[in-house]
């Protein structure tokens, strides 16, 4: 491998191939599969309770819908807290890889250059379409676990009634800020529906792209190594700052 200076930064031709990186340590790879299973079995067990009767129940039969629904309530329950210590574990990890730079307007301008041949999109860790993607687990996940801790644990807080006093202060506008304990769970029960079933879309696109949608990107999270010629063609700025710290290190010399 040659490394070579130019303009302050470290260059790296492309090696051989067959050589990886770590892409993903064990912890990081643990954060993503603990909120991405919980998130899974969570979306299935709420697209039974809201279309179930209507495509499982005449499949099945009424008991057997029945019995599903049952234990499928309770296993919701106990992910429930699975889901929000995976997305605890991946903010923190990965927050300050996911903060939005001007290298993100250039990313999005040039769409990545998914859509183009010998156009290259510079990228850090995460590129700016894993950033969008990020924010809008955090922010969703964030949504729908407080509406749902509202419909588990009933009556105990008062989400809507807070959050409309807020936007009228910011916004001039009049949303009622009396509600009654029954009208905040009507509101937290819609507003968990529709937060769920926009996370499920994300989240299938996501699942799709890391898994056939783009070669080489389930081996971040299945073994965490990728090919360095990978690594480098799609985040190159990241492959740029870990082969410097490892010179800086003494962990990799450069060769001749």
């Amino acid at each position: 491998m040659a490394f070579y200076v130019l303009r302050g930064r470290v260059m790296i031709e492309k090696g051989p191939a067959g050589v990886t990186t770590t892409r993903f340590t064990w912890i990081e790879r643990s954060g993503h599969w603990l909120i991405a299973v919980s998130f899974v079995m969570l979306g299935t067990t709420g697209l039974n309770i809201l279309y179930g009767r209507y495509v499982l129940k005449p499949l099945i039969g009424a008991d057997a819908f029945a019995a599903m629904t049952y234990y499928g309530k309770y296993l919701d329950h106990f992910l429930f807290f699975a889901f929000m210590a995976g997305l605890v574990m991946i903010f923190v990890m990965w927050v300050s890889h996911n903060i939005p730079s001007r290298i993100d307007i250039a990313w999005i301008m040039k769409a990545g250059a998914l859509f183009s041949k010998n156009v290259h999109s510079d990228s850090r860790k995460f590129n700016a379409g894993q950033k969008i993607v990020f924010w809008a687990v955090i922010a969703g996940g964030i949504s729908v676990s407080v509406s749902g801790w509202s419909l588990l644990f009933l009556f105990t807080i008062h989400f809507f009634s807070g959050t409309f006093e807020i936007v009228n202060a910011v916004l001039g506008t009049q949303l009622p800020t009396d509600l009654a304990p029954i009208h905040e769970q009507q509101l937290a029960q819609g507003w968990h529906a529709i937060m769920a079933l926009g996370l499920t879309c994300m989240v299938l696109t996501h699942i799709y792209i890391g898994s056939v949608g783009m070669e080489g990107a389930f081996d971040a999270m299945g073994s965490g190594e990728v090919d360095l010629n990978w690594a480098k063609e799609h985040h190159n700025l990241w492959v740029e700052e870990v082969q410097a710290r490892e010179v800086e290190s003494g962990a990799g010399q450069p060769t001749e």
